[in-house]
C-alpha cells in the first residue's frame, strides 16, 4: 500500500544525503587547507613588500631590490596557483551541491505525487462510504479495532508526509541558497586572480628595469662580488680556526682526563704495595688484590657527555629548526650563478636571509656562544656551539651575547645590519665540526 512506503523512501534518502555529507566534509576539509596555505602566503606577500618598500627607497636599484622583486614575483604567482585551486575546488563544491539538489528535488517531487494520490484515494473512500459506517459494518469487535487502526495508520502516514514534504522543500531551499553563495565566492576568486595576475604582470615590468639598469653597472658588481669573496674567504678562515681551537680543546680535555685516570690507578697500585710491605714485616701472608679499573668513558670526538647529548638533539632536529631570522632566501646555499651578470658563479657557505632594518636575530638552537668577532664586509658574527654542530650569524650589529655565555632556542642574539644599499640581510650558516651544511634542510618549511 503506498502509505506503507516512506519508512524504505526516507531510508534511501538518508543514505543520499549521508554520501552527499561525506563528499562535502572531504572538500571542506580540503578547503581549509587551502584557505591555510593562502593567508600563509599573503603573510609572505606583505612580509616581502615591507622589504622591498625598504630596497626600493634608495636612489639607486640595487641586488637586494632585485632579490625582493624576484621573490614577490614568485610568491605571487604561487598565490595566482593557489586561487586557480580555490576556483577548481568550488566547481567541485558546486557540482555536489547540485547533486544534492537535484536529489532532494526528486525525493520532493516523489512525496508530492505519492501525497496526491493519497488524497485522491482518501476522496474516494468518503465518496462511497462514510468512514463512521465503514467502522460499525465490521462483523466482530475484532474488525472494528483492525479497521480503526487501519484508518489511524492512514491518517498518521498522511501527516508524516506532509512533515517529509515540509522538510524537503526547507533543505531544497538551503540548498539553493548555498549554490547561490558558492557562485559568488567564485565569482569574487576570480576577480581577485584577475587582479593578483595584474599586480604580476607590473612586478615583471618592474624587474625588466632594474635588470637593465644593473646590467649597466658591470664594473661596479663585479668590484661587489670581490669585495664580498673577500669577505667570505675571511670569515671561512675564522670559523675553521675557531672549529680547530675547539678540537684541540676537546684533544686537551680528553689527555688531562686520561693522565687523571693513569695517576690515579698508579696510587692504587703504590698504596696495595705498601700494604703488603707492611704485612711481610709482621710477617702475614700478602694481599692479593689487583687495583680496581676504572671504565673507559665513551668520548665522540672528545666531547663531554652534555655536550653529545646535545649534538645528539640537534641532529634530531633537522627540518625543524626555527628560523634565526623572519624574511625570505635570498642567496642559497652552494654555488648558483649570480643574478645579473651571465657566466659568474657565486658560492655560498650558507645562506642569505633577506629582511627588515633592525629585525632581531635568534639563536635557531640551546648552545655555547664561542665567538663574537667583527669583520669586514661581515659585520658583527656570532658563532654558536651545539655539541659537535656550530651555527654562524653574520652580518649582525647591536649583538647582545658574549663568549662563554648559554643561550635558549629563539633566544635575541642582536639585529641585522643594513648595508649602503638599504638592504638588510643575515648570513646564516651552520657548521659540523669543519664541514659546511645546508641550512635550508635544517630549517622548518615556511
Amino acid at each position: 500500500m503506498p502509505f506503507l512506503t516512506p519508512g524504505f523512501r526516507h531510508l534511501f534518502l538518508v543514505l543520499t544525503l549521508l554520501f552527499c555529507a561525506c563528499a562535502g566534509a572531504f572538500a571542506q576539509k580540503t578547503r581549509e587547507q587551502l584557505e591555510r596555505e593562502k593567508n600563509e602566503n599573503q603573510s609572505k606577500i606583505r612580509e616581502i613588500q615591507n622589504i622591498l618598500k625598504q630596497t626600493s627607497s634608495q636612489k639607486n636599484v640595487n641586488l637586494g631590490q632585485l632579490k625582493a622583486l624576484n621573490q614577490q614575483i614568485n610568491t605571487y604567482k604561487k598565490q595566482i596557483d593557489l586561487l586557480s585551486d580555490d576556483l577548481e575546488l568550488l566547481d567541485k563544491e558546486l557540482r555536489v551541491l547540485e547533486k544534492k539538489r537535484q536529489t532532494l528535488d526528486s525525493s520532493l517531487n516523489k512525496l508530492k505525487k505519492e501525497y496526491g494520490h493519497m488524497i485522491y484515494e482518501a476522496s474516494k473512500r468518503n465518496t462511497y462510504f462514510n468512514q463512521l459506517v465503514f467502522l460499525f459494518s465490521a462483523g466482530t469487535f475484532n474488525q472494528l479495532v483492525l479497521r480503526y487502526k487501519y484508518l489511524k495508520q492512514y491518517t498518521d502516514a498522511r501527516e508524516d508526509q506532509v512533515e517529509e514534504i515540509e522538510v524537503l522543500q526547507k533543505q531544497v531551499a538551503a540548498e539553493r541558497q548555498r549554490i547561490t553563495s558558492k557562485k559568488s565566492q567564485q565569482k569574487t576568486v576570480l576577480n581577485t586572480r584577475l587582479s593578483e595576475n595584474t599586480k604580476l604582470e607590473g612586478l615583471k615590468t618592474k624587474q625588466n628595469e632594474v635588470i637593465q639598469e644593473l646590467s649597466q653597472k658591470e664594473v661596479e658588481l663585479r668590484n661587489q662580488i670581490a669585495e664580498n669573496k673577500r669577505a667570505t674567504d675571511l670569515l671561512e678562515a675564522n670559523i675553521r680556526r675557531i672549529a680547530e681551537r675547539e678540537k684541540r680543546e676537546r684533544l686537551e680535555r680528553e689527555r688531562k682526563e686520561r693522565e687523571e685516570r693513569e695517576a690515579r690507578r698508579k696510587a692504587e697500585r703504590e698504596r696495595l704495595a705498601r700494604e703488603n710491605a707492611e704485612r711481610e714485616k709482621k710477617g702475614e701472608a700478602a694481599v692479593v688484590e689487583q687495583p680496581k679499573e676504572e671504565e673507559e668513558p665513551v668520548i665522540s670526538s672528545g666531547m663531554s657527555e652534555e655536550e653529545t647529548t646535545l649534538a645528539s638533539s640537534f641532529t634530531a632536529s633537522q627540518a625543524r629548526l626555527p628560523w634565526p631570522v623572519k624574511g625570505f632566501v635570498s642567496g642559497h646555499f652552494g654555488q648558483r650563478p649570480h643574478a645579473v651578470l651571465k657566466g659568474v658563479m657565486i658560492d655560498n657557505l650558507g645562506v642569505d636571509i633577506q629582511t627588515t632594518a633592525g629585525e632581531p636575530v635568534r639563536s635557531v638552537y640551546d648552545g655555547v656562544v664561542l665567538d663574537v668577532t667583527e669583520m669586514p664586509g661581515m659585520g658583527n658574527v656570532v658563532a654558536i656551539q651545539h655539541g659537535n654542530y656550530m651555527t654562524i650569524y653574520a652580518k649582525m650589529n647591536g649583538v647582545s651575547v658574549r663568549a662563554g655565555q648559554k643561550v635558549k632556542a629563539r633566544e635575541n642574539i642582536g639585529r641585522v645590519a643594513t648595508d649602503s644599499d638599504g638592504t638588510s640581510e643575515l648570513q646564516f650558516q651552520i657548521w659540523k665540526n669543519t664541514s659546511r651544511l645546508n641550512p635550508e634542510s635544517w630549517l622548518m618549511h615556511r
